[in-house]
């Protein structure tokens, strides 16, 4: 659970709209007299005029390398490198385009299965890949990979510093291919040699606590969730629990609706369970809309960390406000802002930060986090978790 907070999380909420087809890149016919190379840069005199300020300048761009680089030219990599670096242009951390590989890896992500070795993953401050949890069953957990362990190397290549979704594209491959990682993990440097497989990713982990508690770890808000939370939650609750732990510590986030769906396992109908802002300023209030399955009598604790984030942020704050649990642990990551997913044309598709969220009572979320009742750190160098041990002292005590 120690290990620094990443800065950009690698799953953001998201509503994905996989109907929607739009023409991201629009053509115009540039006709051009000629083009002059001058002390200021490359200007241009043009025919037409039905254009925009985007289209000229990578036209005349691409007339000049056409003419003078010395060297292959990839129009599609070129065109592909153009739109995202115009989409980095807004300054959000979180909208960005996605190429035809990196849309069809988010995709998926969320529906829970790849060919891979099986971990999460996330990058801390100083740019490492660092090993957030090895898949149960899973190639990483099977040769040994563990929480914190940071990965240096790819077949052979440095990877710090790089992107945390160009890393993931390394590690993953065929089925019954390997991959060399170099791992750091403390002062010891070990080499593993990792085969891929079809990987399922669970993402409800539960079990029976002493003195009748359940326990349930949300992973990843991806699609099926809440109904594999829903199914852990009965079975616990036939088993006889009486009090709850729900732990999001390190949880990204990922698909909103799925973290709606379980907050309202808990939230009775016709309460808030989160507020959305447009652009405009426009309030929508999302509500329950069935009375709530869940005992009001069941004591219910969740646990979270700076790595908590979207999603689950989102739990936190329904059942937070509604006052149906306590939060232990240290404030939260602060990524209220949702993003959608909109195909384009091209097979890429871009996704776009469109609305804020709040917790129920208004709060805002975005880069304030969520701060704990009750505050306990987890030391490093201690075997003890001692946020959850508070928590399970909290549910005897009270």
């Amino acid at each position: 659970m120690n290990f620094e907070k990443k800065n950009n999380i690698y799953r953001v909420a998201m509503i994905i709209i996989v109907t929607a087809i739009i023409t991201f890149i629009s053509t115009s016919v540039l006709l051009y007299n000629y083009f002059l190379k001058t002390e200021n840069g490359l200007t241009k005199t043009l025919v037409t005029t039905e254009t925009t300020k985007l289209d000229t300048k990578v036209q005349l761009i691409k007339t000049y390398l056409d003419k003078f680089y010395f060297g292959e030219i990839n129009e599609e990599d070129m065109l592909e490198s153009a739109v995202k670096g115009y989409v980095e242009g807004l300054g959000d951390e979180y909208t960005e385009y996605l190429t035809k590989d990196e849309y069809e890896e988010l995709m998926v992500d969320v529906n829970g299965n790849y060919v891979g070795i099986g971990i999460y993953m996330t990058q801390d401050r100083y740019g490492n890949t660092v090993v957030l949890l090895p898949i149960e069953g899973s190639p990483a957990a099977e040769a040994g990979l563990k929480t914190g362990d940071i990965i240096t190397k790819v077949n052979g290549e440095d990877i710090v510093d790089m992107d945390l979704s160009l890393v993931a594209n390394k590690v993953k491959g065929e089925e019954g291919t390997t991959v060399d990682l170099e791992i750091q993990r403390e002062e010891e440097i070990i080499t593993k040699t990792i085969e891929r497989r079809t990987i399922e990713i669970n993402h409800i982990d539960s079990k029976v606590l002493d003195n009748d508690i359940g326990y349930i770890q949300i992973l990843a808000f991806d699609d099926g969730c809440s109904e594999e939370f829903e199914k852990s939650l009965n079975e616990l609750m036939e088993k006889g629990v009486k009090s709850l732990i729900i732990d999001v510590r390190d949880n990204g986030g990922g698909i909103v609706t799925e973290a709606i769906d379980i907050a309202e396992l808990f939230v009775s109908k016709d309460n808030n369970i989160m507020v959305e802002v447009d652009k405009e300023g426009k309030e929508e209030v999302t509500k329950s809309k069935e009375d709530a399955k869940v005992n009001s009598e069941i004591k219910v604790i969740i646990l979270a960390n700076e790595n908590s984030a979207s999603a689950s942020e989102i739990l936190i704050g329904a059942l937070r406000d509604n006052n149906i649990a306590k939060v232990v642990g240290i404030k939260t990551f602060g990524k209220g802002v949702m993003q959608e997913v909109v195909p384009v044309s091209s097979g890429g598709a871009l996704k776009l930060t469109i609305k804020e969220f709040k917790t129920p009572n208004g709060n805002i979320i975005n880069k304030e986090g969520i701060s704990p009742d009750i505050e306990v750190k987890d030391i490093e160098d201690n075997n003890t978790d001692e946020q959850l041990q508070k928590a399970i002292d909290e549910l005897k005590n009270n």
